[in-house]
């Protein structure tokens, strides 16, 4: 595996495509701390020397600090499979970040592995789990429909859909919604877009305004500090 300093990301097999966005590899050329905001996935990350966690869905940011020399390999889930594909009812590890091998024997001191065994271990998890069908039925539909018509359609009652999201996405729909919606801003800054009332038109925001709470929120700063930030 290619560890030269920087952050990459590499497909996931394409048998764990419904479950696994990707996998993805960071190397610290020099200390400092990384902003980690919400996605709505779960993420498998192991560092070098330290082990494997996992990182439950955040409702909020993350200032991570990183040594010069760190090595971290990560598997990251899709929105709204984390919880069937690891086995974990996802709400008791929001804004969590927890060691993996208190959930997963398999897992237990690993710190001294290579990049290669780490993957094969992470891919070896995720194999053979189902994320809830519902769910993965349901998420695509968050951003465009209300609960109670998204439970009419898969013939289930808003309370047994909120409580799965809450298992298998470790929030209910409307937040899952919110976290997606930020994410067609952060897409829209990595595209190098500046136009801040555009992209809240374009990403399903009421307004501008909108726009500056909802980021604030979820990333901490309003988006033209976190534009600067996080470039």
């Amino acid at each position: 595996m290619d560890l030269v300093p920087g952050y990459r990301e590499l497909p996931a097999p394409a048998a764990l495509h419904g479950t696994v966005a990707c996998l993805w590899v960071r190397v610290t050329a020099d200390a400092g701390e990384v902003r980690v905001v919400p996605d709505g996935c779960t993420d498998v990350i192991w560092q070098r020397g330290a082990g494997t966690s996992m990182a439950g869905p955040d409702t909020g940011p993350r200032l991570i600090g990183c040594a010069a020399g760190d090595v971290l390999v990560g598997m990251r889930f899709r929105p709204g499979v984390g919880g069937g594909a690891l086995g974990v009812p996802l709400a008791e590890l929001r804004d969590l970040q927890v060691e993996m091998a208190e959930l997963d024997r398999a897992f237990d001191a690993d710190g001294e592995l290579e990049p290669e065994e780490v993957v094969a271990r992470f891919l070896a998890a995720a194999a053979g789990r189902e994320p809830d069908p519902l769910v993965a039925l349901a998420t695509p539909r968050v951003l465009d429909q209300q609960v109670d018509s998204i439970a009419r359609d898969l013939g289930i009652s808003e309370r047994q859909l909120r409580r799965r999201f809450h298992a298998a996405a470790g929030y209910g729909p409307k937040t899952l919604a919110r976290v997606l919606r930020f994410r067609r801003f952060v897409a829209a800054v990595d595209a190098g877009r500046t136009d801040f009332a555009a992209i809240a038109f374009d990403a399903g925001y009421a307004d501008q305004a909108h726009l500056t709470r909802e980021v604030t929120r979820l990333a901490g700063l309003p988006p033209a500090a976190f534009l600067r930030v996080w470039r």
